[in-house]
């Protein structure tokens, strides 16, 4: 009993931390590199380990200074096999070793606590084979530090080896880091932690559920330092074992099968389930937001799962997740997984900010259940089509044909309300045959030629600043726009010669250019079909369907032209859509 009392708690985290890299897990890459290096005899003076919380840069510095000052009855010798302890061994794990020196640069960043660095590297080593710098959140140093840092760190006695340890490798200046030997250390798997979090369990003689290890394994994201410690207050908070419910209550996450039966629910439009599944969980202790969250988390699952099957065999999702996943990703199309992302990514925000966090979140399952059934534009077109040809009209008119006018057929863009996406109805188009642009033999084909030439000076010119007044092979006469530039006139001749070989002769008509350019009539021609899609009776029947869309553009797509316009001829890029 006095041990107990006497002897601190040690937790997890510290009591399992590895001391030498065969007990370092999930970066293999990492030491089979330094591995090579220490063979070869081949080790650099400054390394820089870079990733995110907890994944063992500062426990893989205090493990390289041991490599480096391995001593044992043999001599000394850099090594990485570090199963037996050397002379400096003990001293340099438990923090105490003279020669090795680490610093936090969170609390110590000015050009100061660099100059003791700088001024004490003078001096060798007190009985290790080299002095050790570990800098732990380096980037953290002051712009004067890293200035003062510079030349010591490109040319350190032999004796000096640097280690620094970051978070942010983008706050640390690139002087800096072409001076060190770079290690971006990455998040764990799943596999390897949960293989590691089971070992933990068992050298603890603890009991444990699978899916409370998932739990936390998810909520742990890849940093071995946080799952250590979440398993830990687990162990605690379930009374000495680790279940599933306990890990639920102490993370604050709903049941993982009901958040799959709430998703169920929204995706079928079933909303008082939904809103009674949500209740219950709330009433369970689940947060809103901690639910909106969880059912973006399933989303996204679902997606991944459709796209690539294989990920669902990931060990750290349940068996409901596993299965049920599956078969959602086949069932539910990739637009309404889509549309469904980006609802709750949107409302998550929102439950965040609103005064009451209940309220708001069952509002975004409200919005999302009402839009989870939403047809497509396709199915749409599909069912209004079915119905019966309006009045006007004798026949069932084509998708984006005018009333009572002619013209061919459109590409009409409406704008939908709403979580929808801009629905895009486009008909097919007779195909346009490809003038020979080798030889352009009209106007329309020479502004063909410039496109496939990606001349835009030209092209632009064609369109905005002239007008055809006669065009046959060799000879162009045209009329230049007010303020239109006389030199293109030089410029057009020359493109003319490269791209057919042949000279062209192109004058400037001594007639006043009165009328409208090409870029004028296709915008004019654009405007009409415009007008007259607005009154197409499929058109109306969409905008009726989705209360608040509105025609934003259509597309000319047939090869009739208007007083010479190319058909294709695409709106002026400052046009914005209406």
């Amino acid at each position: 009993m006095a041990d107990a009392v006497t002897s601190p708690y040690l937790v997890l985290a510290r009591k399992y931390r590895p001391v030498s890299f065969s007990t370092l897990i999930g970066q293999d890459a990492m030491v089979q590199t330094l591995s090579n290096a220490f063979k070869q005899n081949r080790i650099h003076h400054a390394f820089i380990l870079t990733g995110v919380r907890g994944v063992g840069k500062t426990t893989t510095a205090r493990i390289l200074a041991r490599a480096f000052n391995y001593e044992d009855e043999n001599g000394r010798h850099p090594t990485l096999d570090l199963e037996k302890e050397g002379i400096h061994c003990r001293a340099i794990i438990e923090g105490r070793h003279v020669d090795v020196v680490e610093m936090d640069a969170a609390s110590n960043t000015g050009i100061n606590d660099i100059r003791e660095i700088i001024d004490s590297v003078k001096y060798g080593p007190v009985s290790a084979p080299f002095k050790v710098y570990i800098i732990d959140e380096v980037h953290m140093l002051s712009t004067a530090a890293f200035n003062g840092l510079l030349k010591t760190l490109e040319e350190p006695p032999p004796y000096v080896k640097f280690i620094f340890a970051t978070t942010e490798i983008r706050k640390v200046p690139v002087t800096i880091l072409s001076r060190c030997q770079r290690f971006d250390l990455r998040r764990v798997t799943p596999e390897v932690m949960t293989a590691h979090l089971v070992d933990l369990l068992a050298r603890e003689n603890i009991e444990y559920e699978p899916e409370a290890l998932a739990m936390i394994v998810r909520a742990g994201e890849g940093s071995v330092r946080d799952n250590q410690s979440l398993l830990d207050q687990a162990i605690a908070h379930g009374d000495g074992r680790v279940t599933a419910q306990t890990v639920k209550s102490m993370l604050g996450l709903g049941d993982r099968a009901r958040t799959i039966d709430l998703f169920e629910s929204l995706m079928a439009g079933r909303v008082g389930e939904a809103l009674e599944t949500m209740r219950g969980l709330y009433d369970a202790g689940a947060d809103p937001q901690t639910i909106v969250a969880d059912l973006a988390d399933f989303t996204h699952l679902v997606t991944r799962i459709k796209v690539v099957p294989a990920a669902a065999d990931d060990v750290s999702l349940t068996p409901d997740e596993r299965t049920r996943g599956a078969d959602l990703a086949g069932r539910l199309p990739m637009r309404a997984l889509s549309r469904t992302w980006q609802i709750l990514f949107k409302g998550f925000d929102e439950v965040a900010r609103a005064g009451n966090a209940l309220q708001a979140a069952e509002m975004v399952l409200v919005r999302l259940a009402y839009a989870a059934d939403l047809p497509s534009p396709a199915e749409v077109i599909a069912r209004l089509s079915n119905q019966p040809a309006p009045a006007a009209a004798a026949q069932p008119m084509p998708v984006g044909r005018p009333n009572g006018g002619g013209g061919g057929p459109q590409a009409l863009r409406i704008e939908a309300p709403g979580p929808a996406p801009a629905a895009e109805v486009e008909a097919a188009a007779r195909p346009v045959p490809q003038p020979a642009l080798a030889n352009p033999h009209s106007y329309a084909e020479l502004i063909a030629l410039a496109v496939a030439k990606r001349d835009l000076l030209v092209r632009h010119a064609l369109e905005a600043d002239m007008r055809p007044v006669s065009f046959s092979p060799g000879r162009i006469e045209v009329a230049l726009r007010e303020g239109a530039d006389p030199g293109i006139i030089s410029t057009l001749s020359a493109r003319l010669q490269t791209w057919t070989g042949a000279r062209w002769l192109v004058m400037v008509s001594s007639k006043a250019a009165t009328g409208p350019t090409l870029r004028e009539l296709a915008d004019q021609k654009r405007e009409a079909a415009r007008d007259a899609a607005a009154d197409d009776e499929l058109v109306k029947a969409i905008l009726e369907t989705f209360p608040g869309a509105k025609l934003v553009n259509v597309k000319v797509r047939d090869d009739d032209p208007l007083a010479g316009i190319p058909a294709d001829l695409p709106p002026d890029p400052e046009e914005d859509d209406i």
